[in-house]
This record gives C-alpha cells, sequence and structure tokens, in this order.
C-alpha cells in the first residue's frame, strides 16, 4: 500500500520515529511529512528549505511538519505558505493525528511536552533500507546544558519498560535484523522513572538475555558521566555488544564545559576512553564536539582541538555553535561567525586526519560485516564503512578481509 513520503531531519531517533510514522499513516499517497530538527539555528534552517523544495516538487500534496522545531516554534512553520498543518513531538505519535489530517487544513496541534510522563513502545521502530534497527528505549532529557534547546522539543526524561522493549527487539529479529541500535535522547538516563529504577546496563542484560538470536547490540550516544560499572563491563567484554562508543562530549576545555553545565571534566572523559580501550583496544571512538561555544578563546578551542587525539576520535560530529533563542549560551559574549566556521574546519580536519589513519590501520585486517539490502556495502562491529568487491547475501553477517581504502570506505572481499 502506498505511503507518506517523509522528510527527516537530523538524529537517529527522528529516523525511527518516522518509520513509526509511515505505518501510522499508510496509505496516506498525498502527504508529505516533514520531521523536523531544532539542535542548531542551521537546522531549523534546513528544515524550512526542504519543506519549499516539497512544495516545488509535489504542489498538490498535503504537508504536515513535525519534530523538534515544530514543537519548539510552531508559528514559524504555521506562517509558512507551503505548510497545511503542524503538530507536536507527542501528536506525531500518534495514529489518530494521520486520520484527522486527512479532513483539516491549517492545524496547529503542539501540546505542552513537558507534560508527557510516558514512552510507548511503539515508537521503537526499523530503519527501512538498512539491515540494522533503531530501538527507542527513552525520550526526553532532564538536564539542562546551556547551549540546548532539545529538552524543550523532547519534554522530561521517560523510559520505555524493559519488557516492551525485549518484545519489540524479538520482533525486529524476527523481521530478518541483525543488528538493533538503542536510541533516545538521553540514552543512559533510562530507567529512574520506571519500578525499581533500572539502569541502561540492566535493560541490556535483559534484551541479551531475552532475544538470544540477537548477534549485534549496538548504541547510540551516549552521556560519558552516566556509565555505570554495569554498562562499563558490558561495553568492554560483552562480545554481542558492538566495539563503537558515540560520546556526547561537546567539549575538551573545562571552564567552556562549566559554562555549557555538562557534568563531566576533560580528564573524566579521557579516563573513560583509555579505560574502555585497555579492556577493548578494538572499540571505535566518537564525539560531538561544539565549535565555537560563547567566551571560548584560542587556548580553549586547542583544548577541544587536543581532545581527538587524546580520545582517539574516529567518528566525529562536529557543530559550529549557533545561538537557540530561549537558551542560556544565547545570551552570553558570542564569538564571531568567522572564528567559529574556521574552528570547525580545523576540528573537522582532525577528525578526518585521525579517521583515515584508523581506516587505513584496518587494512590486512579481518572484520565482520552487516551487509547492507544493497548487498554491496555494510558497517564492521567497529562501525567503519566497508564496500565489497562483490555483492553479498543482504542482511547477512560476512566475514571479510579488508584490502584497501577508496573515498572513505574500506574495500573488502569475503573472506576464504
Amino acid at each position: 500500500m502506498a505511503g507518506p513520503d517523509i522528510i527527516t531531519m537530523g538524529c537517529r531517533l527522528n529516523i525511527a520515529e518516522s518509520e513509526a510514522i509511515r505505518g501510522m499513516a499508510s496509505g496516506q499517497d498525498d502527504l508529505i511529512v516533514v520531521n523536523s530538527c531544532a539542535v542548531t539555528a542551521e537546522a531549523v534552517r534546513q528544515t524550512r528549505q526542504a519543506i519549499r523544495r516539497a512544495r516545488r516538487e509535489r504542489p498538490d500534496a498535503r504537508i504536515l511538519v513535525t519534530g523538534c522545531a515544530a514543537q519548539t516554534e510552531p508559528q514559524t512553520f504555521a506562517a509558512m505558505a507551503e505548510v497545511d498543518g503542524v503538530i507536536g513531538n507527542l501528536e506525531k505519535m500518534e495514529a489518530a493525528t494521520y486520520s484527522s489530517v486527512r479532513v483539516e487544513r491549517n492545524i496547529v496541534r503542539v501540546s505542552d511536552i513537558m507534560a508527557v510522563r510516558d514512552t510507548a513502545p511503539h515508537m521503537a521502530s526499523a530503519f527501512a533500507d538498512h539491515a540494522r534497527a533503531f530501538l527507542e528505549v527513552q525520550n526526553g532529557c532532564d538536564h539542562r546544558c546551556t547551549f540546548c534547546i532539545i529538552p524543550y522539543g523532547r519534554g522530561n526524561s521517560r523510559s520505555v519498560p524493559a519488557g516492551a522493549v525485549v518484545e519489540k527487539a524479538k520482533q525486529l529479529v524476527d523481521a530478518g535484523y541483525r543488528e538493533i541500535v538503542l536510541t533516545g535522547v538521553d540514552v543512559t538516563s533510562y530507567g529512574p522513572d520506571l519500578p525499581g529504577s533500572p539502569s541502561l546496563g540492566l535493560l541490556i542484560e535483559r534484551i541479551l538475555k531475552g532475544v538470544p538470536d540477537l548477534p549485534r547490540l549496538r548504541l547510540s550516544s551516549i552521556d560519558s558521566v552516566e556509565i555505570d560499572n554495569r554498562l562499563l563491563d558490558l561495553i568492554a567484554h560483552e562480545p554481542r555488544m558492538m566495539p563503537h562508543l558515540h560520546l556526547s562530549l561537546q567539549a575538551g576545555d573545562d571552564l567552556i564545559l562549566k559554562r555549557m553545565k555538562r557534568r563531566h571534566a576533560r580528564a573524566d572523559a579521557i579516563r573513560i576512553v583509555e579505560t574502555v580501550k585497555a579492556a577493548r583496544p578494538d572499540i571505535s571512538i566518537g564525539a560531538d564536539i561544539i565549535a565555537g561555544f560563547p567566551t571560548e578563546d584560542e587556548a580553549m578551542f586547542e583544548n577541544s582541538l587536543r581532545l581527538i587525539d587524546e580520545c582517539v576520535i574516529v567518528h566525529g560530529h562536529i557543530f559550529p555553535f549557533s545561538p537557540r533563542t530561549g537558551t542560556p549560551a544565547a545570551r552570553m559574549p558570542q564569538v564571531d561567525r568567522a572564528t567559529i566556521k574556521a574552528r570547525a574546519a580545523r576540528l573537522r580536519d582532525a577528525c578526518a586526519t585521525r579517521r583515515e589513519a584508523w581506516l587505513r590501520s584496518l587494512i590486512g585486517t579481518t572484520q565482520s560485516v552487516l551487509v547492507e539490502r544493497s548487498g554491496l556495502s555494510g558497517h564492521a562491529e567497529n562501525f567503519a564503512p566497508v564496500r565489497f568487491t562483490e555483492g553479498q547475501a543482504p542482511s547477512s553477517i560476512v566475514r571479510a578481509t579488508i584490502t584497501g581504502l577508496e573515498n572513505g570506505s574500506l574495500i573488502a572481499q569475503e573472506a576464504a
């Protein structure tokens, strides 16, 4: 059955939720849903740009805007001539929404996200074109980093009950997925709102025990300060946990971290990386880093730049700082835009250099690769991108010999 076109901006959580929306709005082939992102001003600008492009390409379609930008500034999108409706992050996960928008026009339905207390397990979903699935286990955030608007788009932290997570994981494995990525806004804060206050580590243990046929489990971005001993032991020693951590570091200077209202110091980030690498040397590290946070001087920036080597960051996500109205950082003394742009470029260059050296170090090794639906590419356990010289069975896990590096991807052939 035909369904809506969905334009997804931003994070993996949005990707998972877009797949749930696809199911709830099935049959509505005249509908375009734009699932927006609010993490930066640039993300909001790109969302508006995507809406205008969608209207040009499909002038007769109905365009519905949702996601974090729609939640935090609904009137911005309601005022766009291209938009037929704006719905909030709560409403986008209710099937009834997509029935009502068939007959209503120019709706704005955005409720108080801070009043939401539950995260429904149906929000957990699969990534349509990939061999891995994204399973939402948590939503919202109780922390208030000074640069971040996302809590106002997602609400307070809330967790999916473990039984529902395990059941959904079983369904995904039965549907043929060989890898599950646990996602959320602040995944490592999982559990305190549930009976007995289970931790993320305990949830992972329940998934691994309850879904024995799941070969690969991966974590999306996590907060290093929330990694407890149970989770650390699983990351370090559990073979079904993929050797890949993406850490929400944001900066490498202690004063900037304090002004960001982060809960870790520079030394804490370095220590956690050293600990996991000592226990599991093949683990790869990713990180989010912001360039040009207010008051950042050159010495502070250099501390962030050095962090790329000190934490061996090979999957770097670099964000030029952009002030978000309503956040404390927007009221702090700003770094000029040219300097921010230049610093972001230097961080990206440093990440690219570190990444290429890491990828080249894998030439000649044998990697376990999950083959994507195309049969021509996949990802190793450490999340290195791999392209095959010959087609492989989609969704299979292949032992592959790495023979080279080309355009940022490892080149591989199936091991003899």
